[in-house]
């Protein structure tokens, strides 16, 4: 596993040009796989992390996020949410979602019958963020992973699409 990580780090380049493995080595990593754009989920992950990157920046922790989509199409989404100086990787055929190094599950269309997904949408994510063009890959579940010292020391792997994870716990 850890073998893996290092060749899925070393093997994957930011819209910036790094290696993820690069940054791994300058800091810790929170490594956020963001659904598709035209979710509401997804949009709201990136204003959630928005909130905490002041904190994360502060504990010396480095956000990256992963995307489906092109950067084109990614930008105005991170410039929207104040993240437009973030590492990003566009990974529109989702092979580093599949990596065996972080393997995120796929969305069954039952996904969407869940109440926690319902509920979620009630409280405010489908009106606050809305619902986009559904471009990319719509049956992707998103994940996070804490990345340090080489090695994943942190997962929450989202059981519904409305999960939101706390981000700076995961980061402590």
């Amino acid at each position: 596993m850890q073998q893996e990580l290092v060749v899925a780090l070393g093997e994957t380049r930011t819209e910036s040009g790094k290696t993820l493995l690069a940054l791994v080595d300058e800091r810790p990593v929170l490594l956020v796989f963001l659904r598709h754009f035209g979710c509401a989920f997804c949009r709201q992950a990136i204003d959630d992390v928005s909130k905490v990157q002041a904190d994360l920046v502060a504990r010396g922790v480095q956000v990256v996020f992963v995307h489906l989509g092109s950067p084109e199409r990614a930008k105005p989404y991170f410039d929207y949410y104040g993240l437009s100086d973030v590492e990003r990787v566009s990974n529109p055929d989702g092979s580093l979602y599949r990596n065996p190094a972080f393997t995120l599950a796929r969305v069954s269309l039952f996904q969407i019958f869940r109440p926690a997904v319902w509920i979620g949408w009630i409280r405010g994510a489908m009106f606050k963020y809305g619902i986009g063009l559904l471009k990319e890959d719509i049956q992707q579940m998103p994940g996070v992973f804490f990345l340090k010292d080489r090695a994943i020391a942190r997962v929450y792997r989202h059981r519904t699409i409305a999960d939101r994870p706390d981000y700076l716990k995961l980061a402590s």
